[in-house]
């Protein structure tokens, strides 16, 4: 059970008290000239992070000795004052005091914390010159301190110069092969040491524990478990926390409950946040907030981790109540000054639905400190709920203010850019990209695919597909996405069978642009089988965006009844997008019938979503059902729904010009509708052989100007651009 926190502060008091207590004997008694009685009372004062008055005592010890001195130094390292520790060190060359294992074994400890490579590399030189590269001590911290620089190499080669290493040296270049992802080299290590007779105990297992983190490292989690329980470590706190960690990523929340259970007495504040974060990861938001209450409960105070991760459990719509009172609590408690907290707050806030943007901009606005994480989550938020204008605006302010630039706010930036088609833009912050060396991370070339295949430039799509990393999953599901949404398909599944040939790992995602390729050229056959298939084949469960799909693949067919049937035969209930999608093909089918019935479904599911409606209304229209049509609009009058305008953009010499249906805002209105009108006539002179007809007649008037509109006054167009520009957009549809 875990000691109250006034205990703890009453022991820090009484240590002190005791420290002060002996410190006024040695003065009364004369015995603070004997530098063993000075160094206890020095190394008092610094255990209890009094170094101001340590320094005191130090200045005035008459005779003192090298371990006055480390103690000095060890102290500012404790407390984080690594360039304190780095003067006294020049003060006690200066005063003719030799250097010790000790002193470079605190000064190493530092720069390891503080991740100071250059230093540490000064005072391996140092180590080396005055010959203690061989102390264990010395050797050890060098060994930890390149490990935690991630330098394994460097720490590898310092452990192979130490003649009889300990344990404090094998777990640091454990940890040190852990932290880099080297598993192999980790576990081998593990086997060398048991093997040359070194006591394994709980620093070696701890971050061993965090390699297993993927369902196929189950088995090797119980092994390694059933070690530990053997050797009696079992109960450590450390590595229990860690065993919670490593059953839960290893899928099994069952087994992180059994240790969590039967670590009732050495239960830490990282106990119960390896819990809950278990609980969030398995979805078991639930329990999770349960746990959240217990813990509380029980004496333990959550912490800044406690509070981000509970929060992010909470955008669900079923949980929005909870995070509203969570918020509450985190205002009471006086930590909405805490930048992590607000953050989360933040990121609830824009998951949990469109509605709540403005809750997350008050907190933005509220904030006196704001990080890169405050600013790239509403740029983020921004882009993702269709405010792309807003988001480049802020990408700007970012810009403005100094703010570090990462690939969170790269890939925001693209998104937003190719939601308005933005192409000249797009190229610009791509340039940008490029100069802050962020074009080959995964995430920013994916924006920057997808940004080029919606402006229909598949083209530079390939090209930043070519720079990303060639195991990249990411980057072939955008590019696999890009030809299949440009009318490529068969480029689509060669680049998917490709992929799978070339073993890099498939996703669902990278099935949501297989089957809309197998949609968009037809492949109706191909398509189920590849549905059919997921699970058997590739491990990967059909999720409800993969049947929805489907639905799409089998109604462009106009096969609505087998598109019906799947649905009905889903293993879960289907939500409002696979609905929408039948609504659709039943409109391009003209299947009013099913229509009627898929739409009242709907109507009850999303009685406030304007497009249901929108969809019902067109249909009844081109059937003439004019009754149904009347009863449709009065239906949304009544519930207060309202159409949401579509709007379109075209950039013409970097300049946006946005449409929407019988607009007539633009100041070159007339001149618009005029060519409008050209169009339109010299469409109906043409032979219908020549297929314009139909190419036509599912645009749109906001398409058709996005075609043909806005010549500048002062340069003609000749016919070549035009049909350029033509193919252009009939691509990006």
């Amino acid at each position: 059970m875990r000691r109250p926190l006034n205990s703890l502060i009453g022991s820090s008091a009484f240590a002190f008290y005791e420290v002060l207590t002996t410190h006024c004997r040695a003065l009364k008694s004369g015995n603070l000239a004997d530098v063993y009685t000075a160094n206890k009372i020095l190394n008092a004062y610094a255990r209890c992070k009094e170094l101001r008055i340590a320094r005191k005592v130090f200045a005035e010890i008459p005779h003192r000795d090298t371990v006055s001195w480390n103690t000095m130094i060890a102290g500012f390292v404790n407390c984080g004052n690594l360039g304190t520790a780095c003067e006294i060190l020049k003060d006690m060359k200066r005063c003719g005091f030799d250097f010790d294992g000790y002193t470079f074994g605190s000064l190493l400890k530092g720069v390891a914390s503080s991740y100071r490579l250059e230093v540490g590399r000064q005072l391996h030189s140092m180590v080396i010159k005055m010959g203690y590269e061989e102390n264990v001590y010395a050797g050890s911290a060098l060994l930890d301190m390149y490990a935690k620089c991630d330098r394994v190499d460097d720490a590898y080669m310092v452990f192979e110069y130490l003649p009889e290493p300990n344990s404090v040296s094998w777990n640091a270049l454990i940890a040190g092969f852990s932290q880099v992802g080297d598993r192999n080299s980790a576990f081998w290590l593990l086997h060398c040491m048991e093997k040359e007779g070194v006591r394994v105990e709980d620093g070696t297992f701890a971050p061993l524990l965090t390699l297993l983190d993927d369902m196929e490292f189950y088995k090797l989690t119980i092994q390694i478990h059933g070690k530990i329980m053997k050797l009696g470590l079992a109960f450590d706190n450390t590595v229990c926390n860690a065993m919670i960690t490593s059953y839960s990523e290893c899928g099994s929340i069952r087994d992180a409950r059994k240790v969590f259970d039967g670590a009732v007495r050495m239960r830490d504040l990282v106990t119960w946040n390896s819990m809950l974060a278990a609980y969030l990861i398995h979805e078991e938001e639930e329990l999770g907030f349960q746990l959240f209450l217990d813990m509380q409960r029980l004496g333990f105070e959550p912490d800044i981790y406690t509070y981000t991760s509970v929060l992010s459990a909470c955008f669900e719509k079923a949980h929005k109540c909870h995070g509203q009172s969570l918020h509450a609590v985190v205002i009471k408690r006086g930590l909405e000054c805490s930048v992590p907290i607000s953050n989360a707050l933040i990121a609830m806030y824009l998951k949990s639905n469109n509605t709540s943007m403005g809750e997350a901009l008050k907190l933005f606005e509220s904030m006196e400190l704001k990080d890169r994480v405050t600013w790239n989550s509403i740029l983020t938020g921004f882009s993702q709920i269709g405010l792309s204008e807003d988001a480049l605006k802020l990408f700007g302010q970012m810009r403005s203010l100094m703010v570090e630039i990462d690939h969170y706010a790269f890939s925001a930036v693209f998104r937003s850019s190719a939601d308005l088609a933005i192409l000249q833009l797009g190229r610009q912050v791509h340039v940008l990209a490029i100069k802050s060396g962020f074009e080959t991370n995964e995430f920013v070339a994916s924006a920057l695919i997808f940004m080029y295949s919606k402006c229909g430039m598949i083209e530079d799509a390939r090209k930043s597909f070519e720079e990303t990393p060639e195991d990249s999953s990411i980057g072939w599901n955008s590019i696999i996405f890009g030809y299949a949404q440009n009318g490529q398909g068969t480029i689509a599944l060669e680049l998917f069978f490709l992929m799978r040939d070339r073993k890099v790992r498939l996703d669902h995602i990278t099935f949501v642009a297989v089957l809309t390729a197998c949609s968009h050229i037809g492949l109706v056959e191909e398509g189920i089988t590849f549905l059919k298939s997921m699970e058997s084949d590739y491990g990967i469960p059909p999720r409800m965006e993969h049947y929805a799909c489907a639905v799409d693949l089998l109604g462009r067919a106009g096969r609505l009844d087998e598109a019906r049937t799947l649905i009905e035969s889903m293993p879960f209930k289907p939500d409002a997008m696979v609905w929408k999608t039948l609504l659709g093909a039943c409109r391009a089918n003209g299947d009013i019938e099913l229509a009627t019935q898929v739409g009242s479904h709907l109507l009850e599911l999303e009685p406030e979503e304007h497009c249901t409606y929108v969809l019902l209304s067109h249909l009844y229209g081109h059937t003439r059902r004019w009754d149904e049509k009347a009863n449709l609009t009065r239906l949304m009058r009544e519930r207060g729904v309202k159409k949401v305008p579509g709007w379109s953009w075209i950039e013409i010499k970097n300049q946006v010009h946005a449409f929407n249906a019988e607009d007539r805002s633009h100041p070159r209105c007339k001149e618009i509708y005029r060519v409008l009108g050209e169009l339109m006539e010299e469409i109906t002179w043409l032979d219908a052989d020549t297929g314009l007809d139909a190419l036509i007649t599912g645009f749109d008037e906001t398409i058709v100007l996005k075609i043909n509109l806005l010549r500048p006054q002062d340069q003609e167009r000749d016919d070549d651009e035009d049909e350029e520009i033509l193919a252009l957009h009939v691509c990006r549809l």
